[in-house]
């Protein structure tokens, strides 16, 4: 099955809002085997949108649409993919029940154009909406299949997993199914990792490997077919005991998870706490470790010592330091991470330091970052050269810090349990 991904709505041409949608569905569709060869994005007008269909049911026997379904006139999906198959809308009961009940509870009234969110293409199989009012629905004609979505993500995303996906597996009426999983990786260039896996990735089957790189990061996701879980769970093993073998040093994790959740994931675990003192990042660190949930008792706080005067004052970094050795040196790391654990009384202590730009500082040159790491056992500083824009330095050197405190804390467990 070939699948063609058409994303209705002239706010995404205008630039308005990001096509997420389309990223999304092509992951889920990998996954259950179906390929996806073209994306199209057309704007809210019939004419365009019907000549969009006419060129992608020639190249494809899966269509899947998202957006325009809504109540307004210039929704137009359901009544232009109608036309084209010489269907009728009609008024589906159970849909309409849901919106006269969304705008009952919320003692709100009910608009006619609210009616039309329940109109369906006459044979068509309806998705309800959990998250919203417009119902999605999937309809065969010949060998083609068209299947119509909402375009807000916080309703199609559900719809698909909810409904969308046990009505492809009965479709396609599937005997094995897809497990997939993500190996991350850190400190290493997609193009670098590619070649060190270079023989792996030419003589691929199944599993596949398909790598991804995002800034600093880079994961690759393994996907494998078949018919038994053990089965395919032996054989995700042997292909990441393969991949490991070449590039294990850069390895950080399994999963979908950003460094930072695997970090406070890993102090959650050891039921360890963290605190951190933060000079160029300006809060950054403290900022991503408090975006995920449960946070309050690993991270108590932290301290954002920008200034000079602020590093003398909160956390004791004295002047002769501060003279000799300046703010920007593994010196001041190590004594902002040290004092700043000892503050808090907290398991570990981070800090950040260096020069974000757009000017050098201390003679040294814009990039410079120095991050120190203390443990109640010792204390250390690591020195990282980044290039790139202020904001990117400064997100970057979180990165750098996060997961030299990954790789910390797992020795220092791994000691204790031995």
């Amino acid at each position: 099955m070939n699948a063609e991904v058409i994303a209705v709505g002239s706010e995404l041409l205008l630039g308005q809002i990001v096509n997420s949608n389309a990223k999304y569905l092509s992951e889920q569709l990998s996954h259950l085997g179906i390929n996806v060869y073209y994306h199209t994005v057309v704007g809210d007008n019939e004419s365009r949108l019907s000549d969009v269909l006419s060129i992608a049911k020639e190249r494809s026997n899966l269509l899947i649409l998202t957006g325009g379904l809504g109540p307004t006139k210039d929704d137009l999906t359901k009544e232009t993919v109608g036309k084209m198959l010489g269907k009728q809308l009609v008024h589906d009961k159970e849909t309409e029940e849901r919106i006269c009940q969304f705008f009952e509870k919320r003692g709100r009234e009910m608009t006619e154009n609210n009616r039309k969110q329940a109109l369906i293409i006459e044979g068509s199989h309806v998705f309800p909406n959990d998250h919203g009012l417009a119902c999605g629905m999937a309809i065969s004609s010949k060998e083609l299949q068209i299947l119509m979505l909402p375009g807000p993500p916080k309703e199609l995303q559900p719809m698909f997993e909810t409904y969308a996906i046990p009505y492809f597996q009965k479709q396609m009426k599937v005997k094995s199914f897809i497990q997939s999983r993500v190996l991350r990786f850190f400190d290493i260039g997609e193009s670098q990792l590619v070649d060190k896996i270079d023989n792996l990735l030419e003589t691929q089957t199944n599993p596949t490997i398909a790598p991804l790189a995002s800034d600093g990061e880079v994961t690759l996701r393994l996907t494998v077919k078949g018919e038994k879980e053990e089965e395919n769970t032996y054989l995700l093993d042997e292909v990441q005991n393969k991949i490991l073998q070449k590039v294990g040093s850069f390895f950080v994790g399994i999963g979908d998870q950003t460094l930072m959740g695997m970090l406070v994931r890993l102090l959650q675990q050891t039921n360890t706490t963290i605190t951190a003192a933060e000079s160029l990042t300006g809060g950054l660190f403290s900022a991503g470790v408090t975006n995920e949930p449960g946070t309050s008792k690993i991270f108590p706080g932290g301290f954002i010592t920008y200034g000079n005067d602020m590093k003398s004052l909160q956390l004791d970094i004295s002047d002769e330091l501060l003279q000799n050795d300046g703010a920007v040196s593994h010196a001041c790391a190590k004594e902002m991470a040290k004092k700043s654990r000892e503050k808090a009384k907290t398991d570990y202590g981070i800090s950040f330091t260096g020069v974000a730009g757009p000017d050098s500082l201390e003679g040294h040159p814009v990039g410079t970052v120095y991050i120190g790491i203390s443990s109640k056992s010792k204390t250390e500083s690591y020195e990282i050269k980044l290039a790139g824009s202020r904001q990117n330095i400064r997100e970057r050197s979180v990165k750098y810090g996060v997961h030299f405190l990954l790789q910390w804390i797992r020795k220092e467990t791994e000691k204790v349990d031995e």
